[in-house]
């Protein structure tokens, strides 16, 4: 495997606080990664900062071997990057199978949409729905949707933000499922998330953050056994 993602002494202020703390991360191609932490942490600050949602007070992300550090958003998702945020961004006005058109059409011409689209929806699980608005879908079939849209752009990296939030168990044991299918068939995959459930399913390495810092990386086995994870996250409060 080859370096995908790396970031080289990330630093964030906001002012007089520090969420980033010259933060080092690592991710190999295929790989795929769940980045914890408790409240605090700097989680959503990191996942903003490598997708291009805000810029970091100094420090490097590169990507594919390039720097990427003053790239916009959608020069990232250009580059490779595809990001499926907590909240669903989906059209709602829209059909299903228009959405997951919506984004096919960035890459493909009209002939293969409509092949890609129906291999999409069977594989998250919405051939039945394809007809409806998106608006009327139910929460965890609307995360879901937006999870075929960031699929479909064919991405090198996917990022999944907290994916899980508001799923039955049943709905999050479907979602790690899907995961780990995109992860066996080549994708890579990096997931914040704070459903430890979920981590437990999924999960082949693990960082945890801690005051905007690496506190442990390792596999899901030797973060559980970690003392410190567990005073910290795991023998504590479950949200982050």
């Amino acid at each position: 495997m080859s370096r995908l993602l790396e970031v080289k002494a990330l630093t964030k202020h906001f002012g007089g606080v520090t969420a980033i703390d010259c933060l080092d991360f690592a991710l190999e191609e295929r790989e795929l990664h769940c980045l914890i932490g408790p409240n605090g942490a700097g989680k959503s600050t990191f996942f903003k900062l490598v997708t291009g949602r805000i810029r970091p007070s100094s420090g490097t992300i590169m990507f594919r071997g390039r720097d990427i550090t003053r790239l916009s958003s959608a020069r990232r998702v250009q580059a490779g990057m595809s990001i499926k945020m907590q909240v669903p961004g989906i059209f709602p006005n829209l059909p299903v199978e228009q959405n997951i058109a919506t984004a096919l059409q960035r890459r493909l011409d009209r002939a293969a949409v409509r092949a890609e689209s129906d291999r999409l929806l069977t594989f998250v699980g919405l051939e039945q729905q394809r007809h409806r608005l998106a608006g009327e879908l139910a929460h965890g079939q609307k995360q879901w949707l937006e999870i075929a849209m960031a699929v479909g752009l064919s991405p090198a990296l996917l990022f999944l933000d907290e994916p899980t939030a508001g799923l039955s168990p049943e709905e999050t044991r479907h979602t790690g499922e899907m995961v780990l299918e995109l992860n066996r068939q080549g994708m890579t995959v990096l997931v914040v998330e704070h459903d430890m459930a979920f981590v437990r399913q999924i999960a082949r390495m693990v960082t945890v953050l801690h005051f905007g810092r690496t506190f442990a990386r390792g596999t899901i086995d030797e973060i559980i056994a970690h003392e410190g994870v567990q005073e910290i996250y795991l023998g504590k409060a479950q949200d982050a």
